[in-house]
């Protein structure tokens, strides 16, 4: 089998993995507390600076950026592979918040609901003042106008999150935002969302382009397809990111691509301790998600009921339930046509790309059945097709895990726009001093990434 490859460019940086992946902890608040005098608007910054480095070849640049409903931290994940430097993220889920801060430890984790979140607080986590911020980033939460939310629509008071989101640019006023959502968002409301984003931002100074992006095009082994919303306030044309992956160029990353290094699990499998890889990477994609990793975390076997692993036997590689006999079907199935539900118990094919990950990996909902064993995707194989490090570890239960994994932004799709960023605004001729400044203010504790 033909291995997929990594652009050169795109080299994951060294990571250090925790040493138990079962340790999770809040990072601490010195920061909070220093400038917890201050008005919301106005915060002092320390005068010693210690960035994070990094390599490649943007290594001059010291981007700062903030990460709202950050979840787990794929976007911010992404971002700072790109060489950006995550000062905070929020979220209102405990368990998500949880994994964000073990995975950013230099980062400011803020836990609760937006609403309850001011931009004071935001500036003093990330001891910056107005206008210094380079990028705020963030996917609003994207059920409401989710495709596989039948309801969806601008009443779902989900919808009205990007709000929010334009209330926090306009205390911040940062150079660059970026916001993430499902493609949904284009029809919610017959096209509301997208007018209120565009023009809220608009009214603040940003020039703001929109672009669907697939996330099989920048080397994601799935089917993900996602809105971004770029623009600046800084007069500067948006570069998005060039395709890297398919007709024509590199050959797509596929699920065996992915997923075929991880050690074998029964139905129900659940390893005393986080297993050791059994051999060396066959594929680029292996090498670049393993990085310094040793161990393989969060990789369990969720305990399916005997009809199903029933059902299984009889759903070959590229299968589906209509592989299943007609008596061993749900009651549902069997009054469906032969047509509908295209991917219910579908087993992956090895030479293909993963659908979309969704927040549970439910062989009953999609196509989520290993292409080998008789077993549903663990939430390691599910964080592989969405391209997270093997040395990013998720929180809470298993359940939560599932929920973090498929609400996040594939880091690699947002490490390419990341880059894009960067590379775009470094074509320009603006001063180096006004973009990348805002960590020159900036305490930022010395890391091993």
């Amino acid at each position: 089998m033909a291995a997929a490859s990594i652009s050169a460019s795109l080299a994951v940086e060294e990571r250090e993995a925790p040493t138990d992946p079962t340790e999770f902890s809040l990072p601490g608040s010195a920061r909070n507390a220093s400038a917890s005098s201050l008005s919301d608007d106005e915060v002092t910054t320390p005068s010693s600076v210690v960035p994070r480095q990094r390599s490649g070849d943007l290594a001059e640049a010291r981007w700062t950026a903030i990460d709202l409903f950050c979840g787990a931290g794929g976007l911010s994940e992404g971002f700072r592979q790109a060489g950006f430097v995550i000062l905070a993220g929020n979220d209102i889920e405990p368990f998500a918040i949880e994994t964000f801060a073990k995975n950013h430890p230099g980062s400011q984790a803020l836990t609760g609901p937006i609403q309850d979140l001011s931009t004071g607080d935001l500036l003093r986590a990330a001891a910056l003042n107005k206008g210094d911020l380079d990028c705020l980033i963030g996917g609003p939460p994207c059920q409401a106008f989710s495709v596989y939310n039948h309801q969806r629509g601008m009443h779902d008071e989900r919808s009205g999150l990007f709000r929010e989101y334009l209330r926090i640019v306009d205390g911040l006023m940062p150079k660059w935002v970026v916001m993430e959502n499902v493609t949904g968002i284009t029809s919610a409301g017959n096209g509301q969302a997208v007018d209120h984003i565009v023009s809220g931002l608009g009214e603040l100074g940003y020039a703001v382009e929109m672009k669907i992006l697939r996330a099989e095009e920048y080397g994601v082994p799935q089917e993900r397809r996602r809105v971004f919303f770029i623009g600046n306030r800084l007069g500067l044309p948006v570069q998005w990111p060039k395709r890297t992956h398919g007709p024509g160029l590199v050959p797509f990353v596929t699920v065996w691509d992915a997923i075929e290094d991880l050690p074998p699990l029964g139905n129900g499998e659940v390893p005393d301790q986080p297993a050791c890889y059994d051999g060396t990477p066959s594929s680029d994609y292996q090498s670049y998600l393993r990085g310094n990793a040793t161990i393989v975390a969060n990789h369990e076997a969720p305990r399916l009921a005997p009809i199903n692993l029933q059902r299984m036997k009889y759903i070959p590689e590229g299968g589906s339930w209509r592989d299943v006999p007609f008596e061993l079907l749900p009651a549902g199935m069997k009054r469906a046509r032969r047509c509908d539900h295209t991917k219910r118990y579908g087993r992956l094919r090895k030479d293909g790309l993963s659908s979309t990950i969704l927040t549970k990996c439910d062989v009953h909902w999609g196509a989520f059945i290993h292409p080998e064993q008789d077993r549903a995707l663990s939430v390691r194989e599910a964080a592989r097709l969405q391209s997270f490090p093997d040395a990013f570890r998720f929180a809470g239960p298993r359940t939560e895990q599932y929920v973090q994994v498929g609400n996040a932004v594939p880091p690699l799709l947002a490490k390419h726009v990341g880059h894009a960023l960067i590379s775009g605004a470094s074509d320009e001729t603006t001063s180096t001093t006004e973009l990348g400044s805002g960590l020159r203010d900036v305490q930022i504790g010395a890391v091993a990434h």
